[in-house]
């Protein structure tokens, strides 16, 4: 008889599921390979067990999915970022932050390591964009418990680029989890020896936490870009001014009597933020038409 669990860790074509009773290593029956959808982590399954082990039958209704990190159903994104070495750029978390809108994630801005370095240029564009953010150091415990609250009774998945500190911040989070962590190259500023796989990791009272391979530039490249036509809404602090150009199809990079150039100027837009979103303007004016995907 078929039993429905959570996937909690794919590693080697294994997948870890809970049932809430065990965890069951399974396989993925033979049609997912014939129709190209493969199981995810958080994916909710039906699993038929036998002998301790199981076979992954259905993948139950996604809310949402993403492959960089390659996890569903996330409610929170952690989007973890180091305001010392490796200094994060902003590019990057917005690049997630746009990615995690539009699957209707709510993206939580993490700035670590706030005993290396002042956090609060990193902070101060993120806030001023609307988004939640939490200052933490997994060295002292500061802001652990902050940032505890925030994804409380959620599904959260961390990530951020390589050495920013998300193995040892899950080990602050929970000192239980058998979180494998690594230390900085100083000559190459990217963490070694880190995580490899994804894992669903769940902290009670409703909370799973995945810990996610780190994302690089190169990795970013590849993820599928945002149509531009989207972008505008996905940039939150553009809202209030998105009904304010002169033109209907306004682009907001250099048309006159634009309402987000006026905001920009302003001060009331952040300048790093904006051209944010112009590098991922022109990414997407790259995609020829014969290249979208029909979800595109």
């Amino acid at each position: 008889m078929e039993i429905e669990g959570i996937i909690i860790k794919a590693l080697s074509g294994f997948f870890y599921v809970s049932t809430g009773a065990e965890v069951l290593e399974c396989r993925a029956r033979g049609k997912f390979r014939k129709t190209g959808e493969s199981p995810l982590v958080g994916d909710r399954v039906s699993v038929l067990p036998e002998q301790g082990r199981g076979t992954v039958q259905r993948i139950l209704p996604r809310k949402n999915r993403f492959l960089r990190p390659a996890v569903a159903n996330i409610d929170v994104l952690v989007i973890l970022a180091s305001c010392a070495i490796p200094v994060t750029e902003p590019f990057l978390i917005d690049r997630m932050t746009v990615l995690a809108l539009r699957q209707g994630v709510e993206p939580v801005i993490c700035v670590n390591k706030t005993d290396l370095a002042d956090p609060e240029p990193l902070c101060r564009i993120y806030e001023a964009a609307g988004f939640p953010v939490v200052c933490t150091s997994a060295e002292t415990g500061e802001g652990v418990q902050e940032l505890g609250a925030l994804i409380g009774g959620k599904t959260a998945a961390f990530t951020g680029n390589s050495g920013v500190g998300k193995s040892s911040l899950l080990h602050r989070l929970c000192p239980s989890l058998e979180v494998e962590t690594g230390e900085v190259s100083q000559k190459l500023g990217r963490g070694r020896h880190t995580t490899r796989h994804v894992e669903l990791f769940p902290l009670g009272g409703g909370t799973y936490v995945a810990d996610t391979p780190g994302f690089s530039s190169f990795e970013l490249e590849l993820a599928e870009p945002v149509p531009k036509q989207d972008l505008e809404s996905l940039f939150p602090e553009f809202r209030p001014y998105l009904g304010r150009c002169r033109f209907q199809d306004c682009s907001h990079r250099k048309e006159p009597d634009c309402g987000v150039l006026a905001a920009l100027a302003a001060g009331e837009i952040s300048p790093a933020r904006h051209r944010s979103y112009l590098r991922l303007y022109e990414a997407a004016e790259q995609i020829k038409p014969w290249e979208k995907r029909p979800n595109q």
